[in-house]
């Protein structure tokens, strides 16, 4: 879909980024810099904390990138959005570099350099990539080992959708939750992202019994996508309603709400069970940061000694890709991820698709939970919207100036007949 155009700043046409040509290239695809020249790149940059004016599409022009070791170039093709963007944008997501900054985690290209050293990569090569920001533009350098090889059949779309929300839900069911056959699991949010990612993956595994939480318009979707209980949290108590068909409760949470919510899960929890809390929701309210909703958060935030933890037979986990550096098994995750893809066991479903001038439809969507799946941005610059006439409509333009002569004809027999 796409939403109206946000009042940000225009690139002129001469300003935008044109795909440069092939650098010339030594034995190795190693690429050589014979004189330097500047690029201009398309990009999203946070001017500042706040609401969605923010977010400025600004055009950058800078030196043509000399790649270090181990790096590689990258036209990006497609980026994903992501619930951690709404809140850097508030200020609240500490990983995000102060402003001004280019936003973005995740996106999917072409690859159009490599630097020396690289051998799994070539120039061509359709790549995922992964960053802890910088990736909301056109063009992008990375560390090869965040860039992964795409499968032929996978779009740039679905490669922008899959690495944070298919880490995340990978890494907190398998790793933390240590999900086995026969379980059952509450997913917060089971519409969105990462939800969807949870749900495919808890289908890798035999019985495993899915609740998930979702707006009543979403049931049906989440239901096809393979949870087990819809609950609408607008309207029910989830934990009532859990209750009522799972009255011991349930193995594993994942809760993105923070809160009170945690409490709740806690408490929902089977013994031996575990909850996994990966994101504080119920913080962001509005389009601004909003000091009494944080302070709630934190005022009914999970509270344990380690005796009761211990005498409840329980685990509580946190989880939070932002601060895991452990390249490697980011590394062996995302390989496990496009396996899974090429099996047919996972695959991103995208919600929308909004171009980098509408950043603030995107955003705008996402705070008011109206997606389902991934929000995605485009990087390429808008097109004129023009509506060509179909046939039909031709016809009927045509048709018209006759068919009201037939019909005051016809009105005018009846009125002489009447008479």
């Amino acid at each position: 879909m796409s939403g109206k155009d946000a009042p940000t700043e225009q690139p002129q046409p001469e300003q935008e980024a044109k795909t440069p040509e092939e650098p010339p290239t030594s034995p190795g695809n190693t690429p050589i810099n014979e004189e330097k020249t500047t690029i201009s790149c398309r990009a999203l940059v946070l001017t500042g904390y706040g609401g969605y004016d923010k977010i400025k599409l600004q055009v950058k022009t800078m030196p043509k990138p000399e790649l270090k070791s181990g790096e590689v170039l990258v036209r990006v093709k497609a980026c994903g959005l992501n619930f951690a963007e709404l809140m850097g944008r508030q200020g609240l997501y500490d990983p995000l570099p102060s402003p001004p900054v280019t936003m973005g985690m995740e996106g999917a290209g072409v690859v159009e350099a490599v630097g020396p050293e690289v051998e799994d990569k070539k120039v061509g090569d359709r790549v995922i990539v992964l960053g802890r920001s910088g990736i909301w533009q056109e063009v992008v350098v990375v560390p090869s080992n965040r860039a992964f090889i795409m499968p032929d059949q996978m779009s740039f779309e679905e490669g922008a959708a899959l690495p944070i929300n298919y880490l995340t839900a990978y890494l907190m069911l398998f790793e933390m939750a240590n999900i086995k056959p026969g379980k059952s699991v509450l997913i917060h949010m089971a519409a969105g992202g990462v939800g969807i990612a949870a749900t495919q993956l808890c289908q890798s595994v035999q019985d495993v019994t899915i609740f998930g939480t979702a707006s009543a318009s979403k049931h049906e979707t989440i239901v096809q996508g393979g949870v087990t209980h819809p609950i609408d949290y607008r309207t029910k108590d989830y934990v009532e309603e859990v209750r009522k068909i799972s009255p011991k409760g349930v193995d594993v949470v994942l809760d993105p709400l923070g809160g009170s919510d945690t409490q709740k899960g806690f408490n929902l929890l089977k013994p031996m069970g575990s909850i996994v809390v990966f994101g504080a929701a119920n913080g962001v309210t509005g389009q601004k940061r909003n000091l009494i909703a944080l302070a709630k958060l934190w005022y009914h935030q999970l509270s344990l000694s380690a005796l009761k933890l211990m005498q409840s037979n329980k685990a509580v986990c946190g989880f939070h890709l932002g601060y895991l550096k452990d390249e490697e098994l980011i590394s062996e995750t995302m390989a496990k991820m496009l396996e899974l893809y090429g099996q047919g066991k996972i695959k991103p479903k995208i919600d929308s698709r909004f171009h980098f001038e509408e950043v603030a439809d995107a955003m705008r969507r996402m705070h008011e939970r109206q997606n389902i799946g991934k929000v995605i941005l485009l990087p390429e610059p808008k097109k004129e919207e023009e509506k060509p006439k179909t046939p039909t409509e031709t016809v009927e333009k045509e048709e018209t100036p006759e068919a009201a002569a037939n019909e005051t004809k016809e009105e005018a027999t009846e009125e002489a007949k009447e008479e």
